[in-house]
C-alpha cells in the first residue's frame, strides 16, 4: 500500500489532492474502490470519469480539471499506469537457491544468487547469471546463457547455444532454438537440413507463453534489446527482430524474415520468408507480408468482416477483376485504336 504522494514521488509525478491517502492497488474506472488507483486514457472513458469512485485517478492536467478529486497528473497517463503497476505487483523475488529435484550438470555454472525451481534441468556448459529465476521443470541445454535477473517460467525449454541477455522475461511453455523448418526434397522423400546455428536475444526481451524461436540454419536466429513478443507466436530460423519492436500473438515470421526496429506486428500477421521490413513500420491484424516493406508506415491487407452472403458477392467479384481491368483498359483506348483493333480480329 502506498499514500498518493509516496506514489507520486515513486512516479515522478506531481499531484492534487490529499497526498495522505492510501492506495493499495489498481482498477478501472468503472470498478475502482475509495482505496484503488486508476487512470484515464484518451477521451473515450470521460463519462466513467464523472462516476468513479476511485480514490485517485492518474490523468493528464487538461482532463485534471474534469475531475472532482485527488489525481495524479502525468502527460501520458497509460505509460504512467504501467509504472505503476509495477510497484503494486508486490511479488517477493523467490529466494536464491537450488530446489530438490533440480538437475545441474557439474560443467554448468550457476551463479549463487540464481534460484533454480524442482525439476529444472541446466546441461553442461550452461550458464545462468546472478538472480536468474528458473522456474520448475524448465530445461536450459549445453552452452547456453541466461543474462542477470532474467526469470524462466515454468515448462520453458531452451534448447543448446541460446544466448539471452538480461532482464528478460520468458513465459511458461515457450520453445527457444528448436530446429528451423529446413528440408530438402529427395529421391525418396524429405531429407532434413540440420540447424547448426543458435539464437540469440537481447537485453529487456519479453517472449510469451508458448511461443517457438527457431534456431538458425547456418547463423544465429536475432532478437534485439527490448522486442516483447506475446503468446502462440512462431519466429522462424534466421529471423531478425530489430530493437523495440512488438509482435502480437498468433504472428508467424518464416524463415529468413527481417523485422526493422521500432515496428508492431499486430494480431496474425504472417510474414512470408526472406523479406524484409524497415524500421518504423505498423502492420495491421491479420495482414499477409508478402513483400519487403521499404518505407515506414501502416500497412494492410485482406479484407474486412462482412455479412457471408455479401462476402460471398464479393469473393466472386474479386475472380472477375481481371476480366474486368481488359475490359475497361478497352474502353479507355482513343476510338481510332478501338477501331483498328476491331479491324485486325
Amino acid at each position: 500500500m502506498f499514500t498518493l504522494g509516496e506514489l507520486a514521488g515513486r512516479l515522478g509525478l506531481a499531484y492534487t489532492g490529499d497526498g495522505q491517502r492510501p492506495l493499495r492497488g489498481l482498477a478501472p474506472l468503472h470498478s475502482a474502490a475509495p482505496d484503488q488507483l486508476s487512470f484515464l486514457h484518451g477521451e473515450r472513458h470521460l463519462a466513467q470519469l464523472r462516476d468513479t469512485r476511485a480514490g485517485a485517478v492518474i490523468l493528464t492536467p487538461e482532463h485534471a480539471v474534469a475531475r472532482h478529486g485527488d489525481c495524479l497528473l502525468a502527460d501520458d497517463p497509460y505509460l504512467a499506469f504501467a509504472r505503476a503497476s509495477q510497484l503494486f505487483r508486490g511479488a517477493a523475488p523467490p529466494p536464491a537457491g537450488i530446489a530438490p529435484g533440480a538437475v545441474i550438470d557439474p560443467g554448468a555454472v550457476v551463479d549463487a544468487s540464481a534460484c533454480i525451481g524442482p525439476g529444472a534441468v541446466v546441461e553442461a556448459g550452461a550458464e545462468i547469471g546472478a538472480s536468474v529465476v528458473l522456474g520448475a521443470n524448465v530445461f536450459v541445454g549445453r552452452d547456453s546463457r541466461l543474462g542477470r535477473a532474467t526469470r524462466v517460467y515454468p515448462g520453458a525449454v531452451i534448447y543448446h547455444d541460446v544466448h539471452i541477455g538480461r532482464d528478460c522475461v520468458i513465459h511458461a511453455q515457450a520453445v527457444i532454438g528448436a530446429d528451423g523448418f529446413g528440408f530438402a526434397r529427395g529421391p525418396a522423400g524429405w531429407e532434413k537440413i540440420h540447424q547448426l546455428g543458435g539464437v540469440r536475444i537481447g537485453d529487456g526481451v519479453e517472449i510469451g507463453a508458448c511461443t517457438s524461436v527457431d534456431r538458425g540454419t547456418l547463423e544465429d536466429t536475432c532478437i534485439g534489446d527490448g522486442v516483447i513478443i506475446d503468446n502462440q507466436v512462431q519466429v522462424g530460423h534466421n529471423c531478425r527482430i530489430g530493437a523495440r519492436s512488438a509482435i502480437a500473438g498468433c504472428c508467424g515470421l518464416a524463415g529468413s524474415s527481417i523485422i526493422g526496429a521500432d515496428c508492431t506486428l499486430a494480431g496474425g500477421v504472417g510474414v512470408v520468408g526472406h523479406v524484409e521490413i524497415c524500421d518504423n513500420v505498423h502492420v495491421t491484424g491479420m495482414t499477409m507480408v508478402t513483400r519487403s516493406i521499404t518505407r515506414p508506415g501502416s500497412y494492410s491487407s485482406g479484407t474486412p468482416m462482412a455479412e457471408t452472403r455479401q462476402w460471398k458477392r464479393s469473393a466472386v467479384r474479386f475472380s472477375q477483376l481481371e476480366s474486368m481491368q481488359r475490359r475497361l483498359a478497352a474502353l479507355e483506348q482513343p476510338p481510332q485504336a478501338r477501331e483498328e483493333g476491331s479491324g485486325e480480329s
